[in-house]
């Protein structure tokens, strides 16, 4: 029997025969791969949403241990987490941002899948179970900040109920099922859709959706998180101002993801229309691209009418993003008359953009199409060299950043003893970005110091010393001729025939008379003299 020289405690081998077990059972051979290079993130932002999706799990139930879903103690509730609670200030900045940080990389996710062109890999089911996750996260978003019952959760609570409520045929019964008859019990239904119902719809579908090999990349999970703490850090998220209706609201807009929506009502007109029918439209389409799409190839390049629709997507999502955030300054005005916007002004400028920038999309990608024809059609030049570490300047840079590390952790020590909030969670932010530094790094020497050698270029060849040049010898003077006076062919006849090499060197044969025949052979020709 062989000897094992590895020693694995109790707590490595339970952990090793539960990864085995659920990796049969739930994982259904699901593989896992931790890169030992850099990967590039947005190959894998759907899985960084995965992450983002986990931390606000955790937070959430963390968050649930003091919240009370109860109309006159919702905000009050949240504010006690928010002063009193050890460290509920963290965890609620962490949640908050970590929900917008979710939608964002959802967003993200679908526009560089859609650019790339993955769904055409077969992947239709995938697209489509994405796009109903993108919703999710919103609707996910949308009930989490409602429940803290402030004037912005009213106002956004009002808008929804409204927009139920104009639906054909079904608004009503739906508005009382996810509303309820009045403010008194929404908060508890909102609670149980937040908590429950959409995380469980949410799992359902990512077990759809996820591929079977999924990256885990440990510098982007840890910066990525870094990146969700420092944002907490240098933005904490205010409580807002308390729901009374007693007291007029004030002006306040929704969050950046509804704000595009936010802009289409403030146009006053139908409810129905700008509320649920346009958007309804907008991701129907979306649903639509796998299956109308049928360029045979995945750059965007090679599919301009998709990637031009894409594109025009995206300027109507900023442009109406910027126009719902955007209140006009006159103090003079009246409240509702600050807030309307002029509906033949703005869907003017919603149907002159679509063109517009359909097409001047569409002329860009024909214009980088020719310059790649003729780029390909030039000879290639060398291209640049990548960055290439020597080992000193790793050590180097791993042992700064350790430094960097030290000196953080008992900043922030010190900064938790002095109850700095904020600065101590942008500190923590700041660490994990500084951890993920280090851990690149270190991935980096260690792929470096297993890469082989290069191959040792042979030594140039020394060039030939130059031959010298031959003297030119200048041609022999002619005597000026005499203007001929024979024919050409008589001429010709009366040159003397030139002997070859070997018949010059012996004696000279005897004289014979040139026939005007042609010559058979040169050794055969005769001596042609002028009889």
């Amino acid at each position: 029997m062989g000897a094992s020289l590895t020693y694995e405690n109790s707590l490595v081998r339970f952990f090793r025969w539960t990864y085995a077990g659920v990796e049969r059972t739930i994982f259904m051979g699901m593989k896992f791969t931790f890169p030992g290079r850099f990967v590039s993130p947005l190959g894998f932002l759907g899985m960084l949403t995965f992450i983002v999706f986990i931390i606000l799990g955790i937070t959430g139930a963390l968050l649930m241990l003091w919240y009370e879903p109860i109309l006159d103690r919702a905000w009050n509730s949240v504010k006690n987490i928010n002063d009193t609670i050890p460290y509920g200030f963290h965890i609620r900045n962490i949640h908050y941002h970590a929900s917008n940080g979710m939608v964002m990389l959802a967003i993200l996710h679908m526009y560089y899948q859609y650019f790339s062109g993955r769904y055409k890999i077969r992947n239709e089911i995938l697209w489509v179970t994405g796009i109903i996750l993108g919703v999710l996260t919103i609707l996910e978003a949308f009930t989490g900040y409602d429940i803290i019952f402030s004037e912005r959760a009213e106002l956004a609570i009002s808008i929804a109920a409204s927009l139920t409520n104009s639906i054909p045929i079904m608004g009503p019964q739906m508005r009382d099922a996810f509303f309820g008859a009045g403010f008194h019990d929404f908060i508890l239904r909102f609670y149980v859709f937040h908590v429950f119902m959409l995380p469980i719809a949410l799992l359902g579908l990512m077990v759809v959706h996820f591929p079977r090999f999924l990256v885990f990349d440990v510098p982007m999970v840890m910066a990525i998180t870094g990146a969700i703490m420092l944002t907490g850090g240098v933005f904490p998220v205010s409580m807002g101002l308390k729901f009374d209706p007693n007291v007029p609201p004030g002006i306040t807009v929704p969050e950046w993801y509804l704000t595009g929506l936010y802009a289409f009502l403030r146009t006053m007109y139908d409810k129905f229309v700008t509320g649920v029918a346009w958007p309804g439209l907008f991701i129907g389409a979306l649903l639509l691209i796998p299956f109308v799409d049928r360029y045979k190839k995945f750059s965007w390049k090679d599919r301009p009418i998709i990637t031009a629709f894409g594109i025009t997507s995206l300027a109507q999502i900023i442009v109406t993003t910027y126009w719902g955030f955007y209140i006009d300054p006159s103090r003079n005005k009246a409240l509702l008359e600050r807030l309307v916007i002029d509906p033949i002004f703005f869907y003017l400028v919603m149907i002159l953009l679509v063109p517009l920038s359909f097409g001047f999309t569409y002329m860009m990608i024909k214009l980088a199409k020719h310059a790649e024809a003729n780029a390909k059609a030039q000879p290639k030049k060398a291209g640049k060299s990548s960055i290439d570490l020597s080992q000193k300047w790793i050590y180097a840079l791993f042992i700064v950043l350790l430094g960097f590390q030290v000196y953080l952790n008992i900043a922030a020590y010190y900064a938790l003893l002095g109850g700095m909030k904020n600065y101590s969670l942008f500190l923590v932010g700041i660490m994990m970005l500084v951890f993920a530094g280090m851990f690149h790094i270190y991935r980096y020497g260690r792929a470096q110091a297993k890469a082989p050698p290069p191959k040792p270029t042979p030594p140039a060849a020394k060039p030939a010393p130059a031959a010298p040049k031959p003297t030119a010898i200048p041609p022999p003077e002619k005597p000026l001729a005499a203007p001929p006076t024979a024919t050409p062919a008589k001429a010709v006849a009366e040159q003397p025939a030139q002997l070859p090499p070997q018949k010059q060197a012996g004696s000279n044969p005897p004289a014979k008379t040139a026939s005007a025949g042609p010559e058979t052979s040169p050794h055969d020709k005769p001596d042609v003299r002028k009889t």
